[in-house]
């Protein structure tokens, strides 16, 4: 069976840190592979907030994370300080993927890169609706990005 390969693009221009406690944990004393896509989702919150936005309102509209695939490559445990690095790319009419690296600085170390598929939703009307172009405009603006 062929392994999940996540590629990143060659920027992800937002960081953000966070300790892994002891609850982010499985039985095997490492963090669990569910929690690692918890983190993703508190980057991903955080990144939207740089961006002066929230979730449920960019641009009067919501995201809905359509897909997601993670590549684990090393433990993390609990007291470990994590970068995890967060950009967007590969745009289209109704949303675009948000990827994902989670870095220990300590012993520079990737613990996981990740991706998730987004689009935009009209909460009001329930449907996918189409990528907001003042969303990809503010991205260029504060992060430099095409």
């Amino acid at each position: 069976m062929a392994r999940v390969h996540v590629a990143l693009p060659e920027t992800l221009p937002f960081v953000t840190r966070l300790t892994v406690r002891v609850t982010d944990l499985n039985y095997g004393g490492h963090v669990g592979n569910d929690t690692v896509l918890a983190f993703c989702q508190q980057a991903r919150a955080e990144f939207f907030a740089a961006l002066g936005y929230r979730e449920l309102d960019v641009e009067g509209l919501g995201i809905i994370v359509a897909d997601a695939a993670i590549q684990y490559r090393a433990e993390a445990f609990a007291g470990d300080h994590l970068e995890i690095a967060v950009g967007a790319h590969d745009h289209n009419r109704r949303g675009c993927d948000l990827a994902y690296r989670l870095h220990r600085p300590a012993d520079d170390t990737e613990i996981a890169r990740a991706k998730t598929g987004i689009v935009f939703f009209d909460y009001r009307e329930r449907r996918i609706a189409h990528a907001p172009e003042a969303f990809r405009e503010r991205l260029a603006q504060r992060f430099h990005t095409p």
